[in-house]
């Protein structure tokens, strides 16, 4: 028998005499390929006659030469096939050669191949029909699919226990006969009838329907059939085979799903946002109608085309194409969300400018298979943001840079000075006369002037230098690449141009001039608040020099570092008002020439600085004034005194007299008469017991003022004295028409009397003056016995100084 492969001899079957020597079973396991002659001549019922192994062809000598070796000296020999491929061959063997052999043994060699083929061919056929068979049943049992099988003569259905199991009946219940059509659902049927009338018509190769099959139980399933007909020569049905599969379970997957696409197709085209989506190779698979709107590309247009055809971004500000957001998501497997808006190009070559999120979509094994962009039109909110953000930095009246603008370009320009990558300098501008045009002519009239000069003021000055409107008629430029000498000319021609100005306002014209303060800006200023500072001191040292000047700030200068120190002092004196750091202190005023029941004594003020300690009015007082806080001073002092006194009844009784100092600046303060008329009805003190101290200077400087308030509140009661009188002898003319109640000789005089005749003779002649006109004088700085014993001599009045008492405290400031 030759193995399936056709290669070897695997196995041999002998029958041999008693006294046979040959041995053909060890040519079991040879190889064919070593017997080329006697294979080449091997065929089906073929025989191949060798009379002598020791004498034959040449070609087959080795072959006999090997049958020799095996006792064989001449053979008949038979090839068979089953099923068309070579099975074995048969061989008559005899020890000696013959000379020919019998046609018996050829016809019985013939008979007996003939017979073993036709066994072996059907042993052959009844393996392959039981594999089959086996094979048959294995997939009845094993596979998902439910068989029918409809024998078109008999009208008989056989149906796999697959298929009975998937209808509710049973598996091995072989008298189940059942009508196929009449298990169909009634609305399905003429589709159904209709898709097999055309297989059977040969329309269609095979018969395919989705349709509800009625279960035992009454439920319908969804079955997904296939069939197969086979018809004889005449087109008579003979066989049809059919599988069917129960799909309800997908079926209401799949309906669910239907419902969830359809609400989320919906809900996509019902959104505000526009929504695009590709697959993983970028190519646009859906377009929503809010998308469609601002692409300007429809659903139909973009599909399958690249998403960057559809949705074309750049820069909004350098105009640079943008790879594609939905491209990076996809790239980098994670969202992508825009961090600004995006220019986007429509297909109409508008512009919009859009917000954008980018995500992949992936698949049940998180492989990318898509993505989704989403993205609104952001073109309106980017336009407010816009304006609101050229409203955070410039002014709206005259549109240039403001305040806040122009500190952020300082504060750039001096880290670049101080990387010494290029030289600036500053210039702060205060328009002179403007006050009389805004007082004059109204509001309007300044508004259109600080128009007009912001105008005028900017065509004077590079591209890249800064023009900002720093407050009221306050100007600021920020001179980038300028050096110090570059920078007082160009301060030149702008205080030039505005000379050359006329403001026109309702047939009137007015004549303006700047005061401009010059500051270098280098590595060595240290912030912008000290530069700014700087300017500011040169602008008001230009200002004090007669306006309509130039004044250049250098570190050295003393009247400018006099100027910021006090600007350094306002800034502390309205930290003390607001943290309540101020505290008032008393100090007695002695009666020389008569017994005066009761206390007299003047209310001092003290500032705590920052750390605690006592701060003298001498250094901070003069630079209140030059700001014009000494109002809010007088304001806390009034209040807090008449506080004082109020919850202190004791002190009231013994109260002779108490004194409070004014500043001049009050006197010009519209709302500071009405303020302390208030004080004095609310706190219900005795006015007559109340004398406020007013300077000489401020009294002469601020006459009518000053005589108006003193007039009103004489009519309440109060007191008032001169202070530091005779440091402005232009002063005595106005003395008699000043209506106050006492004189306080100033103490630069009084401090010397004991050895200065001149001083004496000064102190003499202000006490006999005062008495002349009716007035009671008090000498300041008596800080000895002897100097108020010279003084009672005098005739002064009163001594007020270290001799007579030191402060002492009366409030203390909040902790």
């Amino acid at each position: 028998m030759i193995s399936e492969d056709g290669r070897t001899i695997e196995r041999v079957y002998a029958s041999k005499t008693g006294f046979a020597q040959c041995s053909p079973e060890v040519l079991q396991g040879e190889n064919l390929g070593d017997w080329p002659w006697l294979v080449g001549r091997l065929g089906h019922l073929s025989v191949i006659e060798i009379d002598n192994t020791l004498d034959g062809p040449k070609t087959a000598a080795a072959e006999l030469g090997r049958l020799s070796e095996l006792k064989i000296g001449s053979a008949l020999i038979l090839g068979f096939s089953v099923q068309g491929e070579l099975a074995g061959f048969i061989t008559f063997a005899h020890e000696q050669a013959v000379e020919n052999w019998d046609a018996n043994l050829h016809l019985l060699i013939k008979l007996i191949g003939a017979s073993l083929a036709s066994g072996l061919s059907q042993l052959k056929d009844q393996g392959v029909l039981a594999e089959l068979k086996e094979r048959h049943e294995l997939v009845s049992l094993t596979a998902n699919d439910g068989i029918w099988d409809f024998d078109g003569i008999t009208k008989r259905i056989d149906l796999s226990p697959r298929w009975r199991r998937m209808l509710g009946y049973k598996e091995d219940d072989e008298d189940v006969v059942l009508n196929w059509y009449h298990l169909v659902h009634p609305d399905d049927m003429a589709r159904v009838q209709a898709r097999m009338r055309d297989h059977l018509e040969g329309k269609i190769p095979f018969f395919e329907s989705v349709h509800r099959m009625k279960h035992q139980n009454g439920e319908w399933r969804w079955m997904s059939s296939r069939a197969k007909a086979v018809l004889d020569e005449n087109g008579r049905l003979l066989r049809l085979l059919g599988v069917e599969v129960d799909i309800t379970e997908r079926k209401l997957y799949e309906d669910a799903l239907f419902r969830e696409k359809e609400s989320a197709q919906i809900t996509l085209q019902s959104i505000g946002d526009g929504v695009i989506t590709t697959d993983a190779e970028h190519k646009v698979e859906y377009v929503n109608p809010v998308a469609e709107g601002l692409t300007g590309w429809k659903v139909d247009d973009a599909s399958g085309r690249s998403i960057d055809e559809i949705f074309r971004a750049f820069h909004e500000e350098t105009c640079e194409p943008l790879e594609n957001p939905l491209a990076v998501a996809i790239r980098r497997d994670r969202a992508i969300k825009s961090v600004r808006p995006t220019l986007l190009i429509r297909r109409d070559g508008n512009e919009l400018y859009i917000e954008s999120t980018a995500s992949p979509i992936r698949d049940g094994k998180g492989r990318v298979t898509g993505g989704v962009l989403v993205f609104h039109d952001v073109s309106e909110s980017r336009e407010l943001n816009r304006r609101l953000s050229y409203h955070a930095s410039h002014d709206i009246l005259t549109g240039l840079v403001n305040r806040r603008e122009f500190e952020n370009r300082l504060t750039r320009a001096l880290k670049s000075a101080k990387a010494r990558e290029t030289s600036y300098a500053l210039l702060y501008l205060d328009i002179d006369q403007f006050k009389i045009v805004n007082d004059t002519c109204g509001h309007s009239a300044g508004d259109a002037l600080l128009g007009q000069l912001g105008a005028l003021l900017k065509s004077k000055i590079r591209w890249r230098d800064t023009l900002a409107r720093l407050g009221g008629d306050e100007f600021g430029v920020l001179l980038e690449s300028c050096s110090l000498e570059e920078a007082m000319q160009t301060a030149e021609a702008l205080r030039s141009a505005i000379g050359d100005y006329k403001f026109n306002w309702e047939d009137r014209k007015f004549r303006l001039g700047v005061s401009i303060g010059v500051v270098p800006i280098t590595a060595d200023n240290e912030d912008v608040a000290g530069l700014l500072s700087a300017a500011d001191s040169a602008c008001a040292a230009a200002k004090e020099s007669g306006r309509n000047r130039i004044h250049s700030f250098r570190e050295n200068d003393i009247d400018l570092m006099r100027r910021r120190r006090e600007m350094q002092w306002a800034a502390r004196i309205n930290n003390a008002l607001e943290d309540d750091r101020f505290e008032l202190f008393r100090q007695k005023i002695l009666p020389l020439q008569e017994e005066v029941e009761g206390e007299h004594y003047e209310i001092l003020l003290r500032m705590r600085d920052e750390s605690g300690g006592i701060i003298l009015p001498g250094l901070f007082i003069e630079a209140a004034e030059r700001y014009g806080i000494t109002p809010r001073i007088d304001r806390w002092v009034i209040r807090n005194a008449f506080r004082w006194l109020v919850s202190e009844a004791d002190e009231r009784e013994r109260l002779a007299m108490c004194s409070i100092n004014l500043s001049g600046q009050s006197f010009s303060d519209e709302k500071f008469l009405p303020f302390v008329i208030d004080q004095f009805q609310m706190s219900g003190l005795d006015a007559t017991k109340i004398c406020f101290e007013i300077t000489e200077t401020a009294a002469i400087a601020s006459y009518s003022q000053a005589n108006r308030f003193i007039n009103a509140l004489k009519e309440l009661g109060c007191k008032f004295a001169l202070d530091d009188f005779g440091t402005g002898l232009s002063s005595f003319g106005y003395l008699k028409h000043f209506p106050v109640d006492f004189l306080k000789i100033d103490g630069s005089f009084v401090k010397e009397i004991l050895h200065d005749p001149i001083d004496r003779e000064m102190v003499r002649s202000i006490n006999e003056i005062g008495h002349l006109t009716g007035k009671k004088t008090i000498a300041e700085f008596a800080e000895n016995e002897e100097i108020i014993t010279m003084l009672r001599g005098m005739g002064v009045d009163y001594a007020q100084g270290y001799g007579v008492s030191e402060p002492e405290r009366v409030t203390r400031a909040v902790a």
